[in-house]
């Protein structure tokens, strides 16, 4: 079986982006690794722009990993198509006057930064934002007309799309409902790579049992949390240990699924960069396989509400003929 070929993303910065790779022995790991990047683009900086020219010089793929100011949501969602079409308008702008080169562009479909932080500071505001949108389906099949429209840009430019996905959106494709589509305001949209974020650190003691249930639906499998990220909450799990850190690569690997880690300057502040250049892909590993049959127990019970609400005529008329037959009885 072969060797996952490694992406890193990196999320920093500016400053902190500078500091992380003025240390020359990281582009030089990435290079022994024969590993990519997915830098994330939080602006449209000199300092950004220098160090893609630094990666490019050393032949290391890199990955545009487009974001938005959080004041604009941060991930690309059913809220922000339009600021998602400008942002790429001007980040073709940029890289042409600064001569990037890419390896292709990821785009990451998540809820909107502006709407998790309300809800974090009032939890009572919950109910009444999904109340709104339980039948508003419009809003999201004009946002992911507006975002498959983006993608086919995006080819026609020359690159290769990859999106990064929470992994609940491949049971909602499955039943072809829409109802966590709505409520959250993520879209789902067709591209050349997909990677499911089976971040175990995220799911604590199921964690294995997550990634392990979800790795044959992901196109690539992404797994973290290594530490030193504060986007989205990051910061208040804690990342994953080495062995953790072991464990997720090599059922990744027993998967046959390529891998992006989730983060390069995690991997660095806890020394995983060196360490994985001496890593044995063919240490054993057992699947957890108790804990992966609870959660595809949740997942079929998830798709089985899902696809209620997608056919709420089939399920009323079920119960009415059900009723009627044992009226009869």
């Amino acid at each position: 079986m072969k060797t996952p070929q490694l992406t890193f993303f990196c999320e920093l910065d500016a400053l902190a982006l500078e500091r992380l790779f003025e240390d020359a022995s990281v582009i030089d790991d990435l290079v022994a690794l024969k590993a990519g990047l997915s830098l994330g683009i939080l602006d449209l900086s000199k300092q950004r722009a220098a160090v893609v020219q630094k990666l490019n010089a050393a032949g290391v793929p890199v990955i545009a990993w487009l974001l938005l100011p959080n004041s604009e949501g941060y991930w690309f969602n059913a809220n922000n198509s339009a600021q998602a079409i400008a942002r790429y308008a001007a980040f073709k702008i940029w890289t042409t006057e600064n001569e990037l080169r890419w390896g292709g562009l990821g785009i990451d479909i998540e809820p909107d930064m502006r709407e998790i932080q309300k809800i974090a500071e009032d939890r009572s505001k919950l109910p009444s934002l999904i109340l709104g949108r339980l039948f508003d389906s419009e809003r999201v099949h004009k946002a992911q007309a507006e975002y498959i429209a983006l993608v086919a840009q995006m080819r026609a430019d020359g690159y290769c799309v990859e999106s990064y996905h929470i992994p609940f959106i491949v049971d909602e494709r499955r039943t072809g409902a829409t109802l966590l589509q709505r409520i959250t305001g993520l879209i789902d949209v067709p591209v050349d790579r997909e990677v499911l974020m089976l971040y175990s650190s995220f799911f604590r003691s199921i964690g294995a049992g997550v990634l392990w249930s979800y790795a044959p639906d992901a196109g690539i499998i992404g797994i973290g949390n290594t530490g030193g990220i504060e986007a989205g909450g990051a910061n208040k799990t804690l990342p994953l240990t080495w062995d953790d850190f072991k464990r997720d690569l090599l059922l990744a690997k027993k998967a046959g699924k390529d891998v992006h880690i989730f983060s390069l300057e995690g991997c660095v502040w806890q020394g995983f960069l060196t360490q994985l250049k001496e890593f044995d892909w063919n240490s054993s590993v057992t699947p957890p396989v108790d804990t992966a049959a609870k959660v595809d127990m949740f997942r079929q019970f998830l798709r089985i509400f899902l696809w209620a609400t997608a056919h709420p005529a089939l399920v009323i008329g079920g119960f009415l003929a059900l009723r009627w037959l044992f009226k009869r009885r």
